[in-house]
């Protein structure tokens, strides 16, 4: 029985394999906590890029008539621009676990206090502006003060406007919540407007869908073709 033991104390034929069986679950672990925390920031990257982008178009859009240089904003212009950013979103599937608010920030006629004049939305997420629904004022709400963080509240200039843009995406880890706990990504981004824009009718209507925040759009939530602006089928209205 010695002679045995003596025989397997002195055996290191399966060392490695040993070694690389009580090694693998730390090494295969610290693998994917790398891949949890790089998918995290790709994910918060792609939801600033699409902020960026939705407030940048929301900026330039507008049609101008043929009497007037001065362009309308319509309901249509903001179907293709929430279209443009489904699209840019699909890859983080971003209508079913987002909330997309656009808030048009002007200001109160001549008095220069500031007021949410317009406010849109698309996204299945139910999450509402975080500096309050359309028509919110300075006038009647004195914490009001503008848009973006307590502080550094952007203001938009009197008789121009500012489009800013608040996406609220719920993430949800490659491995659910072993490394990173499920939170919900936060950006905004603000945009001037880039041409003389009609501030005066708000958003006109042209008979394509209005993508209000308070109601609830129509169409078939199930139906993967129409999942274009949350619950509606915007390209077939």
């Amino acid at each position: 029985m010695r002679h045995f033991a003596r025989r397997l104390r002195a055996d290191t034929g399966g060392l490695a394999l040993l070694e690389f069986a009580l090694s693998l679950p730390l090494f295969l672990g610290l693998g994917m906590f790398g891949v949890e925390v790089a998918w995290y920031a790709v994910t918060s990257m792609n939801v600033s890029q699409i902020s960026l982008t939705i407030a940048d178009n929301a900026a330039r859009m507008g049609q101008t008539g043929s009497s007037s240089s001065t362009k309308t904003i319509y309901r249509s212009d903001i179907n293709s621009i929430f279209a443009g950013a489904a699209k840019q979103g699909e890859n983080i599937d971003l209508l079913r676990n987002g909330r997309v608010v656009l808030s048009s920030l002007e200001t109160l006629g001549s008095s220069g206090k500031q007021t949410i004049r317009w406010q849109r939305c698309m996204g299945l997420a139910d999450y509402d502006s975080d500096y309050g629904p359309e028509n919110t004022n300075e006038s009647s709400n004195k914490s009001f003060v503008g848009m973006g963080p307590k502080g550094r509240e952007i203001r938009a200039p009197k008789d121009d406007a500012v489009m800013y843009v608040e996406i609220f995406y719920e993430y949800q880890g490659l491995f659910g919540d072993m490394f990173l706990p499920n939170k919900v990504i936060k950006q905004e981004a603000a945009f001037p407007i880039r041409d003389d824009r009609d501030l005066s009718q708000q958003v006109a209507n042209d008979g394509a869908y209005d993508p209000k925040c308070d109601v609830d759009p129509p169409g078939d939530k199930d139906d993967e073709d129409c999942l274009i602006l949350g619950l509606i089928c915007a390209l077939k209205l």
